[in-house]
């Protein structure tokens, strides 16, 4: 854990962070007093930056004993409807009152003045999150399985929450998420790349002729896989939280089977950027093709157009890729040596990929 300032990232007062020309992304002195308002803690704190932070940004925080997790959205100006970390926390709070397995959030800060944005505090959970490689607990064959399992599971669990009453009725509107997805994405494509795919179009004319009607309305996390996943600490394998709010919004469940399923690794599939968790290419996980029958039998949906859902995954994937790739080719992303500079081949991969989906299945009539 580290304990004392590092750089432009953290700084230990405000004062420092005004003389720089870059806000940093951590202030302890503002965190600490924040820390102290709502009783958690006493004395310095040591922070340690965790996960990946392609967007949003978690930081661990240990104070006095206590132990839980900051997360925070990356430094301004940040696109509109993006990185709302009060929403984020508010739709946590929500499910976790529904049974569905979420991290506890302590506290909640809107006033930006402390770190330049909105952030929140949440209970630190000791699980395991599984990307490169296999805890020993989750090892087994048997294990194996039962991790794929749980994944299909608490997509579920999930999917089967009631969102036409209540607080959750007023997260999102379910009619028309899907033409509203691919119109978004598309404006999105236009704003975010320096460079010429058409594939982007075509695949976005055949999404927009395409549309399947949705058969139920359902949270959609947005980013559903398994490495926004924490599993339990001992086998069997079981899911703590489903991690990462940040895209979640109400709309079609299919949505997210499809991501899951057009970004889950297998064997004998071609590589491409959103293949985050590369060990369910080893033997003992589910196929894609088993994912979807587990979910089928346990929703009853009709999975025929489930190849739509597929495109959209990726196509998606490829226009938020891009939006990085043009950061990092600005010098945006300084620190970032491998993943910018892969998605000038990797954003092409994808879109190929989408677009193999998209002819495994014939035209949906409305």
């Amino acid at each position: 854990m580290h304990s004392v300032p590092d750089g432009v990232e953290v700084v230990a007062s405000g004062e420092e962070a005004r003389r720089l020309d870059s806000p940093p992304l951590l202030v302890l002195d503002a965190v600490t007093g924040f820390l102290d308002a709502h009783g958690i803690g006493s004395g310095p704190l040591a922070w340690q930056r965790i996960g990946d932070g392609h967007s949003n940004i978690t930081y661990l925080i240990e104070r006095g004993g206590e132990s839980l997790v900051l997360r925070r959205g990356p430094r301004p100006p940040l696109p509109k409807s993006t990185h709302d970390m009060v929403r984020e926390a508010r739709i946590q709070k929500i499910l976790g009152g529904q049974g569905v397995p979420v991290p506890e959030i302590l506290a909640v800060c809107e006033d930006e003045s402390l770190l330049g944005v909105p952030f929140y505090l949440m209970g630190r959970l000791d699980g395991t999150v599984v990307t490169d490689t296999v805890p020993p607990h989750l090892s087994p064959a048997a294990q194996r399985r039962a991790t794929s399992e749980a994944v299909v599971d608490t997509l579920v669990t999930l999917h089967a929450i009631d969102v036409t009453e209540g607080e959750l009725a007023s997260l999102g509107r379910p009619e028309g998420y899907l033409g509203r997805q691919v119109d978004r994405f598309r404006g999105l494509w236009e704003v975010n790349t320096t460079r010429s795919l058409p594939a982007v179009e075509r695949i976005a004319d055949w999404l927009a002729r395409n549309l399947p009607a949705s058969q139920a309305a359902s949270v959609v996390h947005g980013d559903y896989r398994t490495g926004n996943l924490m599993f339990a600490p001992q086998a069997p394998a079981r899911v703590l939280a489903i991690l990462d709010w940040e895209m979640a919004t109400l709309g079609d469940p299919l949505a997210d089977l499809g991501y899951l399923t057009a970004t889950w690794s297998e064997a004998g599939n071609p590589a491409t950027p959103l293949e985050l968790t590369r060990v369910t290419r080893s033997p003992g996980y589910l196929t894609q093709r088993q994912l979807a029958e587990r979910y089928q039998h346990r929703t009853g949906l009709d999975l025929t157009p489930l190849p739509w859902y597929q495109t959209l995954a990726l196509w998606k994937a490829a226009i938020f890729c891009e939006a990085i790739h043009t950061r990092w080719r600005r010098g945006e992303r300084p620190n970032d040596t491998v993943f910018g500079p892969s998605l000038e081949t990797g954003v092409p991969r994808l879109l190929e990929r989408a677009g193999q989906y998209a002819s495994l299945t014939a035209p949906i009539r409305r």
